[in-house]
């Protein structure tokens, strides 16, 4: 009884049972699922040698899948920059105490939050030239887009992580004559951001994956080069899009494993620090010094 939740009881020796056949008889429908649409695909022809011989071939990854994967991750990962930062400095503005500050900061957020980000894309890519006077970049267009609404989301997850922190250790900051910068810098933001961890992630899981958004304006990137192109030169679409999904499925595989190793890293950094933290106390405190 311990160990049960208010949402949640452990399953009993019948819910184990019931719970072991259902996962049985759903994992049945799904492999029959599969071998149903993989006997469509058979039967289409869509399994041919001819089809798939393409990818067995170097110049198609040196010409189309390689250069497109270098373009998805070099949009990915500067948006991803730009997202945080934009995200960070928006969920400090919203906060703040100043009403001319946090309600066009709130402004920006919620509007960036509700335009589709195909649709900024496009915007940024054929309507801004018309007041810049001069053409934007395909790699631009998808960087500010992307930008601008994940960072958005993620200005809303940082404004939820720092009002998550306990208000007393803000308290605490402030009756030892910390200001309001240093309390959002050194206390606030720190733990918000680790609390937060999860939902940063997989808020940058979705960039990556958006960035398959820039075919619209023709960038360069998987989605272009390793299945439109592609397909347009060897007439093979849905090979295209299967290879093209499970380079997707790697590489987010590949960001995730890295945001568990540094979130573990994390927490035992600060495990050592906690144990850490009671010996400093009693150097420092009167008689309790070596």
């Amino acid at each position: 009884m311990s160990g049960n939740t208010v949402l949640y009881d452990h399953p009993g020796p019948r819910a184990k049972v019931r719970n072991a056949i259902l996962t049985a008889v759903f994992g049945a429908l799904i492999l029959a699922l599969l071998y149903w649409i993989y006997r469509k695909f058979d039967e289409k022809g869509q399994f041919t040698k001819v089809l798939w011989e393409p990818f067995l071939q170097g110049d198609t990854w040196k010409n189309f899948i390689i250069p497109g994967i270098e373009g998805t991750l070099k949009a990915a990962a500067t948006a991803m920059v730009f997202a945080l930062a934009f995200g960070l400095i928006f969920s400090v503005g919203r906060l703040s105490e100043h009403r001319w500050i946090s309600i066009p900061a709130g402004v920006i957020v919620e509007f960036f939050r509700a335009v589709p980000l195909l649709l900024m894309i496009f915007f940024i890519s054929f309507g801004v030239p018309f007041l810049i006077h001069q053409p934007v970049p395909p790699f631009w267009s998808v960087v500010i887009g992307l930008t601008l609404y994940n960072g958005s989301v993620l200005a809303e997850a940082f404004r939820a992580g720092i009002r998550a922190v306990p208000s007393g250790q803000s308290e605490a900051a402030y009756a030892i004559g910390m200001r309001k910068s240093a309390v959002m810098q050194h206390i606030l933001v720190p733990q918000a951001a680790r609390a937060m961890l999860p939902v940063i992630i997989s808020q940058l899981v979705v960039l990556l994956k958006d960035t398959a958004l820039g075919y619209i304006v023709s960038y360069p990137e998987l989605l272009q080069l390793g299945v439109n192109v592609v397909a347009a030169n060897y007439f093979n679409v849905i090979q295209a899009a299967i290879v093209a999904a499970v380079l997707y499925i790697i590489v987010n595989f590949a960001l995730t494993g890295l945001a568990n190793y540094l979130d573990r890293r994390t927490q035992r950094r600060g495990i050592r620090t906690q144990k850490l933290d009671p010996g400093a106390a009693m150097g420092n405190a009167p008689g309790g010094g070596l």
